[in-house]
C-alpha cells in the first residue's frame, strides 16, 4: 500500500523549519515522521502527517512549495539484521531505494521505515510475496 509523503523546498534559514511546523501545528495536522536533507543554500523537508492534502494546501498557501509522493512504510522489528533482510529482499527483486528514512513507534518493539522505490507496486507485490505487509496510510496515521 502507497501511503502520501509532503515534500517541501525550505531556505536553509533560521526560523524556516518553525515557521513550517508551527503552520501544521495550528491547524492540528500530526507529523507522523520526517526526514530534512540541506545544502548551504536550501533543503528538503520531507514528512509523513496525518492529512498530506490539508497540509500541502497550507503550505503552499503559507508561500513554499509543496510537493506529494507516493511512498511505502513497512514496519520492522527493532533488532540488528531487520533493515538488512528489508532491503536485501527489495534488491534481490531489483528494487533501488530512492532515500528512506523511519520512526520508531511509541511502546513497541518495532520501528517504520518509510521508503522511495523506482516501482512502489513491484515493491509491493515483493514484500507481500515474502511475508512483510506495507502499512496503510491510516494505520500510520494513528502511530
Amino acid at each position: 500500500m502507497r501511503i502520501s509523503q509532503v515534500s517541501i523546498f525550505v531556505e536553509n534559514k533560521s526560523g524556516k523549519l518553525a515557521e513550517i511546523t508551527t503552520i501544521l501545528g495550528n491547524a492540528g495536522i500530526s507529523i507522523r515522521a520526517m526526514s530534512l536533507s540541506d545544502t548551504s543554500e536550501f533543503g528538503i523537508l520531507r514528512m509523513v502527517v496525518d492529512d498530506p492534502q490539508r497540509a500541502k494546501r497550507l503550505l503552499k498557501d503559507g508561500g513554499y512549495a509543496v510537493s506529494q509522493t507516493d511512498v511505502i512504510a513497512v514496519q520492522i522489528r527493532d533488532q540488528p539484521g531487520s533493515l538488512g533482510a528489508l532491503l536485501s529482499t527489495l534488491a534481490d527483486a531489483g528494487q533501488n531505494v530512492a532515500y528512506i528514512y523511519a520512526f520508531i513507534q511509541k511502546h513497541a518493539e518495532s520501528a517504520v521505515m518509510i521508503l522511495k522505490l523506482n516501482d512502489p507496486d513491484r515493491a509491493i507485490e515483493t514484500l507481500r510475496a515474502n511475508g512483510i505487509e506495507p502499512l496503510a496510510a491510516e494505520e500510520v496515521a494513528r502511530m
